[in-house]
């Protein structure tokens, strides 16, 4: 047996292999790590479990679901195709955009050499992708006008606040602002899903797609409802439009919301920009943010939206972290009004 201090804490081992202490927890109740335990109870990883989440972590980011990624464990490599093909194609993208830039940088030190001198706008473009989205308008009630400006626009956007901050009226101005943006909102359930399975009935490559997509979320331990499948419908109906979706998690419970934000990670790279308001520490996981991620955070005093960084300490870290609750609480607090002794 290692040396006690090889074994480290599940704060430690997440720190080490770069991923949170929920996923690491998920992953030993999938039976994909056993970690062992100190006398008292504890959960400790050592060398053989940190190598074993070494090969998973390693495997979630080739794009593969729980459940594939233990097929594989098991020695099944049937659903490594798949992803392989996929990440292929994330990594041809992201060449492509390299060699634009490369390109660029060709012209301007050129451009030197001829005794021309860049702009500083173009230089200050040089290193962006030419597909980087940017958009600016004023802001509407309850603020006053003010203009308002996003530049290299995240593939994953959250949109946090308090009740009455404005947050919605900020996302249906910005899918009237974006090119060729689509709004879903909370009554995209309504009808009870009979619009969703009209598109699934009369288009077969959406179905597929949304079909995909449930296989996947199935695998990583999503549960299928109407409310996942109406939102996946609308996600990938157009599937080239930026979408804003109003309360991401509606009508999911928190091992979807897990699956979900686990699953639009995994397409961000490729994806079209996404805007979503949440209030679920299941879907905004603080420590989980990765670098194609952004918050957007609208303070409670109507000052301008503000974009905040995923760090303790860092402008608005601490008012967005009290916007978020976990789903147990949501779902039981759902429709609640706060009420004041003496007020009307």
């Amino acid at each position: 047996m290692a040396a006690p201090d090889l074994y480290l804490n599940p704060s430690e081992a997440a720190k080490r292999l770069g991923v949170s202490v929920k996923a690491l927890r998920l992953y030993g109740q999938r039976g994909l790590v056993t970690p062992k335990r100190t006398a008292a109870g504890w959960r400790v990883y050592g060398p053989d479990e940190m190598r074993r989440v070494t090969e998973i972590v390693g495997l979630r980011e080739l794009g593969l679901s729980l459940g594939q990624v233990a097929q594989v464990l098991r020695g099944d490599a049937t659903s490594l195709e798949t992803a392989l093909s996929g990440h292929q194609a994330v990594l041809e993208g992201r060449l492509h955009q390299l060699t634009e830039i490369v390109d660029r940088v060709r012209r301007v030190r050129a451009d030197l050499a001829g005794g021309k001198r860049p702009a500083t706008g173009d230089l200050a473009r040089l290193m962006k992708p030419a597909t980087s989205i940017s958009v600016a308008f004023d802001l509407p009630w309850p603020w006053g006008g003010e203009p308002f400006e996003l530049h290299d626009i995240k593939p994953l956007n959250h949109i946090v606040g308090p009740l009455g901050s404005g947050k919605t009226r900020l996302a249906r101005r910005l899918a009237e602002s974006l090119p060729d943006a689509i709004f879903l909102g909370l009554e995209r359930s309504a009808d009870g899903g009979a619009n969703a399975r009209a598109l699934l009935d009369a288009n077969p490559q959406l179905k597929s797609r949304v079909d995909q997509a449930l296989g996947w979320l199935v695998e990583d331990g999503a549960n299928v409802s109407e409310a996942l499948a109406t939102l996946l419908v609308g996600l990938e109906h157009q599937d080239s439009a930026i979408a804003v979706v109003d309360m991401v998690e509606q009508g999911l419970d928190k091992a979807t919301q897990e699956a979900l934000i686990g699953w639009l990670r995994r397409r961000a790279p490729s994806a079209r920009p996404l805007f979503f308001l949440t209030r679920s520490t299941a879907i905004l996981d603080l420590d989980a943010v990765g670098p194609h991620e952004a918050i957007i955070f609208c303070p409670a005093n109507h000052s301008a939206p503000i974009p905040v960084a995923p760090y303790p300490g860092a402008p608005g870290y601490e008012a967005v972290a009290s916007c978020l609750a976990s789903p147990e609480v949501r779902a039981r607090t759902e429709g609640v009004i706060a009420w004041r002794p003496g007020v009307a």
